[in-house]
């Protein structure tokens, strides 16, 4: 089934598969030969995105495709409703209903950014479309280097999650709340994760379970203290943490993860500063960011890729 997403202007859909080709470790999309493939559960059935783009063309052109081992009779039904689960998934996922225009009018002037919204230009902020996804993320992510934080996370995603064989390769989705919750402490010790980390994934997973904690909390907080205040209540969710998927799941502009060790290399790289910048002069550095910090975050992020 072919499903055409338009696009916005101001997309660049190359930048963007480069971005996701970041880690060799990734295991929920895949890029090649300019395809980019994920799955999508629709009605509780799993079905394999291939999504492309032609250069000019005014839309990505997404192939909602059948895994091998899914029965038809499965199939049929998800895939003749997977048009609006799959415009949902892209446009959060690849920000599709971004304006683009006043974050780079306001980084024109900044003698940082400039540079970075000119050579990736049409960059969209990706995103983590699944809020239990987000926030076990960037539990994951806690005190370790990014290549480690990866390890894990796939070894978690293998383990835990459903997969499907197709094409020759092993497709996943993420893991519900419901198997983590259920799953033995020391299986997810042998995936390396520490007993902190541990404690908080469950506990949230739980939470999610007995519906003690839910998207809506997020996603119809009224304002953006409100929808933080929800996420910093969880065990194990601070500033950092609760600022990431603010950014990244739900889409506030002014989100700001000043503890991130990849925005302080950014900005010991392009101030000239002699060392990691403590937290206050971080603040100090990024205080005129204001409604555009998120982007201006994640283009930081990634022109790191470059080196």
């Amino acid at each position: 089934m072919r499903i055409p997403i338009a696009h916005p202007s101001h997309f660049n859909f190359p930048e963007i598969l480069r971005f996701l080709s970041r880690s060799t470790r990734e295991c929920l999309h895949y890029v090649e030969d300019g395809h980019l493939f994920k799955m999508i559960a629709v009605q509780e059935v799993p079905l394999l995105m291939d999504i492309r783009y032609k250069e000019g063309a005014a839309y990505l052109d997404v192939d909602v495709i059948k895994p091998d081992p899914v029965p038809m009779e499965w199939a049929a039904p998800a895939l003749a409703a997977a048009a609006a689960p799959v415009q949902a998934l892209l446009t959060r996922w690849l920000h599709l209903d971004a304006d683009l225009r006043p974050f780079y009018t306001f980084a024109a002037t900044d003698p940082v950014l400039a540079p970075l919204v000119r050579d990736y230009h049409g960059l969209r902020l990706v995103g983590v479309p699944d809020l239990f996804e987000s926030i076990t993320w960037t539990v994951m992510g806690q005190q370790i280097n990014l290549a480690f934080a990866y390890t894990t996370r796939k070894r978690f995603i293998e383990t835990l999650g459903y997969s499907v064989e197709h094409g020759g390769r092993t497709h996943y989705l993420y893991p519900k709340p419901a198997v983590v919750a259920a799953a033995q402490p020391e299986l997810l010790r042998e995936m390396q994760f520490s007993r902190g980390k541990i404690t908080y994934m469950q506990n949230l997973a739980q939470q999610i379970v007995q519906g003690q904690f839910s998207a809506a909390l997020v996603d119809d907080a009224p304002d953006f203290e409100t929808a933080k205040a929800a996420l910093v209540a969880l065990k194990g969710i601070g500033n950092w943490s609760a600022n990431y998927v603010l950014m990244k799941y739900a889409r506030y502009p002014q989100s700001l993860p000043l503890e991130d060790a990849g925005l302080h290399q950014a900005l010991r790289r392009y101030h000239h500063l002699p060392g990691k910048p403590a937290l206050d002069e971080v603040k100090r550095l990024t205080a005129h960011w204001g409604p555009h910090a998120a982007y201006a975050t994640f283009y930081c992020w990634h022109s790191l890729f470059e080196v």
